[in-house]
């Protein structure tokens, strides 16, 4: 087994999940994982149907995106990832869908509110969403200004505190410590965005969540005095879900 084995193996599990959460249709959609000593990337290769991934699939490129292991070419989306993970150093995996309630807020170019406590649970604000892409940038390496759309978005908010983000007209993105929690990321940014739609269709003028509703379900989880779930140490910081 190659150098990289263990990388492509976390890389592998995550990818061969992501159908089963109900994110993506066919190939739309790919996890990344990252070795930081290493300085290498595993991401799903473009195009391959998720029953037939084998973890030897998996390609392995450096923060560059210059390729370091495998026969296939990486997903379409690779740039965007490493640009990711050259400016936000404390995240090791990213993911990528189209899922169906995000990508509709991503298409309608809206933020996702916050407008109660499961959102409040996850993060203490808005789900960002980004600028259009000017015609420039779409002109010059899309996958690249993508990432840099993305990073552009985070310079006044934190993107350990909001691990998601919709890109405008195109879908969601969401990261976290590992692939794993990235995952889980995904998959409940897809469910606070239905919920909000859901809400804003019952009341169109539903208020904002209060400031104290927020503070108190975002500091239970995540805050120095968390209380919720169970504490596992033995890797940064403490997990708890």
């Amino acid at each position: 087994m190659s150098g990289y084995g263990s990388l492509k193996e976390q890389a592998w599990k995550a990818n061969v999940e992501l159908p089963q959460t109900g994110l993506v249709v066919h190939t739309f959609g790919n996890v990344s994982a990252i070795d930081r000593e290493l300085g290498a990337v595993a991401i799903k290769p473009s195009g391959i149907p998720y029953a037939h991934l084998r973890v030897e699939d998996i390609v392995v490129v450096d923060l560059q995106g210059k390729l370091l292991e495998g026969s296939l070419r990486p997903s379409s989306d690779v740039k965007t990832h490493v640009h990711l993970y050259r400016t936000f150093p404390d995240i090791g995996g990213i993911v990528h869908t189209h899922s169906r309630y995000a990508t509709a807020w991503a298409q309608a170019m809206k933020p996702i509110p916050i407008l109660g406590t499961t959102h409040a649970d996850l993060c203490p604000g808005e789900i960002p969403c980004t600028k259009v892409m000017s015609d420039a940038a779409v002109r010059r390496d899309y996958e690249e200004e993508t990432g840099e759309q993305i990073v552009t978005t985070f310079r006044s908010r934190s993107y350990e505190e909001t691990p998601m983000v919709l890109v405008a007209c195109h879908g969601p993105f969401a990261w976290g410590r590992t692939a794993e929690q990235a995952l889980y990321h995904a998959v409940m940014l897809e469910e606070i965005a239905r919920l909000a739609l859901l809400t804003l269709q019952v009341n169109p003028r539903v208020p904002r969540l209060k400031k104290t509703l927020i503070q108190k379900h975002f500091q239970r989880k995540h805050g120095p005095d968390a209380y919720y779930g169970q504490r596992h140490e033995g890797s940064k910081g403490a997990t708890r879900r």
